[in-house]
């Protein structure tokens, strides 16, 4: 079928005020039944550091043209491992943990292997040692064979972390947003295999309660 996405460049934005730039903003997450025109979970959350001046001449703004409403992306520091298994995203406000569903999963399944747990089982340590009360799971899938499959398998991977999550994360009250989004939101080419494998993934987001860096 016809692809109507495509790979969008992670990109690390360093406490930045947009202004007089039209950018694509980022937003919430939405219900499954309605598709976000940005990832979810990636909703700025910083604040405009200092007020901007609109008749500051140190800004040029071409005659008859008008400021956009200012935008403030938050720092973000992305790791991967040199594998490409595992991903960490941190921002000032959030952790994201992305896992390759091959290290999780058999093709084509939703059922865990051997070394799943102990994987998930970390990332629910760094979730108590957050006091996270929030928690979204949400999986994806590559470009290949039918959006409906996809959307089906996501969630059923999402649904596998979330319940494998729980039986060590012991904040007490702890919510739970689980997700299956298909080939939505890819963050590499779908034309390669490479590409896919980095596609095929669950993401794990919680807010944080330490300095980035912090214990």
């Amino acid at each position: 079928m016809n692809k109507r996405h495509r790979a969008s460049a992670a990109t690390a934005v360093v406490g930045l005020v947009i202004a007089g730039a039209h950018l694509m903003g980022a937003t919430s997450a939405y219900a499954d039944d309605v598709k976000p025109s940005a990832p979810p979970g990636t909703e700025p959350s910083a604040a405009a550091p200092v007020p901007i001046d609109s008749n500051a001449p140190g800004l040029k703004i071409p005659q008859g043209g008008t400021l956009a409403p200012i935008k403030v992306l938050d720092i973000a520091e992305v790791v991967e491992d040199l594998g490409g298994e595992q991903r960490r995203q941190e921002t000032n406000q959030t952790v994201m943990m992305a896992l390759q569903s091959e290290v999780l999963f058999p093709e084509n399944s939703a059922v865990f292997n051997a070394q799943a747990a102990a994987r998930i089982q970390a990332i629910a340590n760094e979730i108590n040692t957050q006091k996270a009360t929030r928690v979204r799971v949400f999986g994806f899938t590559d470009d290949q064979g039918s959006y409906e499959h996809g959307k089906e398998l996501s969630k059923q991977r999402a649904d596998a972390v979330q319940a494998e999550l729980a039986k060590t994360v012991t904040s007490p009250g702890v919510i739970y947003d689980v997700r299956g989004y298909s080939e939505d939101y890819p963050i590499a080419d779908n034309g390669t295999e490479e590409g896919r494998k980095k596609n095929r993934r669950v993401e794990i987001t919680f807010p944080r309660t330490t300095p980035a860096g912090g214990n």
